[in-house]
C-alpha cells in the first residue's frame, strides 16, 4: 500500500512508530535498571494549579502520557480510573499528561465528560514528554515509587493484574 493510497498511514506516522520501537528495544519495558530518578517536572493541571515531581515523593505515582485522539489511550482510561480509585487511599497518585498536540479544550472536555478522578495535566510545550524520555508514542506510562524512582515503563496498555501486583508491592514498601 502506498502513502497516497491510504491517508490514514503517513510516512511520518510510520517513522514515529519505528523510532518508538527502537526506543523500546533500547530501554526495554521492564523495570528500569537501578531505579532511575523521575525527571524534575512541573505539571500544569487543568484547573491551572501546578504539581511537581518532588511534590509526589512519598506516594506511588503513575504518570500516563496520552492523547484524546489515541484509541488505546481512550480504551485504557476506565482501567486507570478504577486503579486510581482502588489505591488512592493508600498513597497512590495518577497524573494523566496530555500530549502537546492535544487541544486543551478537547482534554478538558474528555476529563469532564468521563469524570476522570485523577489529576490531568497539559504539556503545551512538549517539555514534560521530552524530559520523560522523549515520549512520542501514546499511551506511555511510568510507575514511580515513593522515593521518586521510575520502577517500570509501559508502552501501550499495561496488563492490569501485573500492574496491580506491582502497585501493591510498592505501596507496602517504606
Amino acid at each position: 500500500m502506498t502513502e497516497a493510497a491510504s491517508p490514514l498511514v503517513s510516512r511520518r506516522h510510520l517513522l514515529t512508530v519505528a523510532s518508538g520501537l527502537a526506543l523500546t528495544s533500547t530501554f526495554g519495558l521492564s523495570a528500569c535498571a537501578g531505579g532511575q530518578a523521575a525527571p524534575e517536572s512541573t505539571f500544569v493541571l487543568l484547573d491551572g494549579s501546578t504539581l511537581t515531581t518532588s511534590d509526589l515523593r512519598g506516594k506511588v505515582t503513575l504518570v500516563n502520557f496520552w492523547a484524546t485522539t489515541c484509541v488505546s489511550c481512550v480504551k485504557e482510561m476506565p482501567m486507570l480510573a478504577s486503579t486510581y480509585n482502588k489505591y488512592r487511599e493508600q498513597g497512590y497518585e495518577t497524573i494523566a499528561v496530555a500530549m502537546s498536540y492535544d487541544p486543551p479544550a478537547w482534554v478538558l472536555n474528555f476529563a469532564q465528560t468521563r469524570q476522570l478522578p485523577f489529576r490531568v495535566a497539559l504539556d503545551n510545550t512538549g517539555e514534560i514528554a521530552k524530559n520523560w524520555g522523549d515520549v512520542q508514542l501514546t499511551p506511555t506510562t511510568y510507575l514511580v515509587d515513593k522515593q521518586g524512582r521510575i520502577v517500570k515503563r509501559y508502552i501501550g496498555e499495561p496488563e492490569i493484574r501485573a500492574l496491580h501486583q506491582l502497585i501493591e508491592k510498592l505501596l507496602a514498601q517504606a
